[in-house]
């Protein structure tokens, strides 16, 4: 109940303060697990796919965020659970399965870090990885928009990327490089859509 005023809330002054388009909603499946990976070029990107998705979208964030107290909370009401940025946190791998076994939606951004194309870090192969092993799809997401007050955002969704095809013992580090190129250009281009 809190979580659906404070979303009604938030939708309401999302859509005052920024004037959100979005193309591809019908590409967001209606049921069943999968994964939405993005772009990432703001603090807002998350609360952008949350808000005006029917369905609840869990996300994970930079554990530095949860030293907030505001944050923190807003992470609970929504769901949002802590990711360690260096290295691999089994953990927050866990947490990400067990929310896809649930046929639930996952949120991440494979950058890692916001504009992390631009600024040259290398692509996470977590999502790819991610569904693979939990034979989900990932829906790719490209955002765009500068996040200036009554601006427009513009959030494009591409069709259902497929990983089933691939056997475990295909599942190479080789692999799951080339598969994340290919996801995150499929991003750049929904990012670039007019």
């Amino acid at each position: 109940m809190k979580r659906r005023i404070i979303k009604g809330f938030l939708h309401i002054l999302l859509k005052i303060v920024y004037r959100v388009k979005i193309t591809g909603k019908e590409n967001v499946l209606k049921e069943g697990g999968c994964i939405i990976a993005a772009n990432h070029i703001h603090a807002l990107d998350p609360a952008v796919i949350l808000l005006t998705n029917k369905r609840v979208v869990k996300y994970m964030a930079k554990e530095e965020l949860f030293k907030n107290p505001i944050l923190r909370w807003l992470a609970k009401i929504f769901d949002i659970f802590p990711v360690k940025r260096d290295g691999k946190d089994l953990e927050a791998i866990k947490t990400s399965l067990r929310i896809l076994k649930r046929k639930e939606i996952l949120g991440i951004f494979p950058e890692g870090t916001r504009n992390g194309l631009e600024k040259g870090k290398k692509v996470k192969n977590g999502a790819v990885l991610i569904a693979m092993k939990a034979g989900v799809p990932i829906i790719p997401a490209g955002i765009s928009g500068s996040y200036k007050p009554f601006c427009k955002i513009t959030l494009n969704y591409g069709e259902p990327i497929y990983y089933d095809k691939y056997k475990e013992e295909e599942q190479t580090k080789e692999l799951a490089d080339k598969l994340t190129k290919e996801l995150m250009d499929e991003i750049v281009k929904l990012r670039d859509k007019q």
